[in-house]
């Protein structure tokens, strides 16, 4: 797909982080920055950075979504004013599962082969969207992380943990790059939660809050 690349060595550098709570009211978090960079004698490297943050509640509350997406709002903004929808919608785009026809979560941002504003506003970027990330989780965690829970929303955040995994592993282009690669395994799947259980053909009780979930979380809108 990329002839450009053709006898280059490359490096790929990047953080990624996410964060599993305990409590299924507070919500699974994950943010990634990365370059990469190709390189071959006497031409011009090749180069691109990627990244994004995406939200993957349990429980939902307008007031954390709406949050979260102010955030990624603000942290586009200085960069142009159509970088957030086009980064949102290619982020509701890529956390969405085909095969189980619903999103992984509420979104926020995701791109990928960023380099047309040059090195230096590119890199102004990405790390405008990693603390923007820990601006927009921290307080909704402080917020939830001590939240009262039971049997019932332990075993639905379990559930839904599991859309989580079938993504990583279905999907993801981290997950699949690092495994294609020869990456080391251990540190490729420590994305995935520790503890994850599947039901089969569950269906939330009518009226219930969790089924209110499926029906005013999971589902693409425009949040701010």
């Amino acid at each position: 797909h990329r002839p450009e690349l053709a006898g280059r060595s490359f490096q790929a550098m990047g953080v990624s982080l996410v964060i599993h709570p305990r409590n299924p009211y507070a919500p699974t978090s994950h943010a990634n920055i990365r370059i990469f960079v190709a390189e071959k004698d006497g031409e011009a490297p090749v180069w691109w950075v990627g990244g994004g943050f995406d939200l993957t509640p349990y429980y939902g509350f307008v007031e954390d979504c709406q949050a979260w997406h102010q955030m990624a709002k603000d942290v586009c903004l200085p960069f142009g004013a159509d970088v957030y929808p086009t980064y949102k919608k290619w982020c509701d785009d890529y956390f969405y599962l085909k095969h189980r026809q619903e999103p992984r979560g509420i979104g926020g941002l995701f791109f990928d082969d960023l380099n047309q504003w040059g090195f230096d506003k590119c890199f102004e970027f990405i790390k405008a969207v990693g603390m923007g990330y820990i601006n927009a989780y921290r307080p909704i965690l402080a917020k939830r992380k001590n939240t009262p829970y039971g049997e019932r929303e332990r075993n639905f955040q379990l559930y839904r943990r599991g859309r989580y995994v079938e993504f990583n592993l279905v999907y993801d282009r981290g997950t699949i790059f690092g495994l294609q690669t020869g990456g080391r395994t251990e540190s490729i799947l420590m994305s995935l939660p520790n503890l994850v259980a599947w039901q089969y053909d569950y269906q939330p009780e009518p009226d219930s809050v969790e089924a209110r979930f499926y029906q005013e979380f999971l589902t693409a809108k425009e949040w701010v």
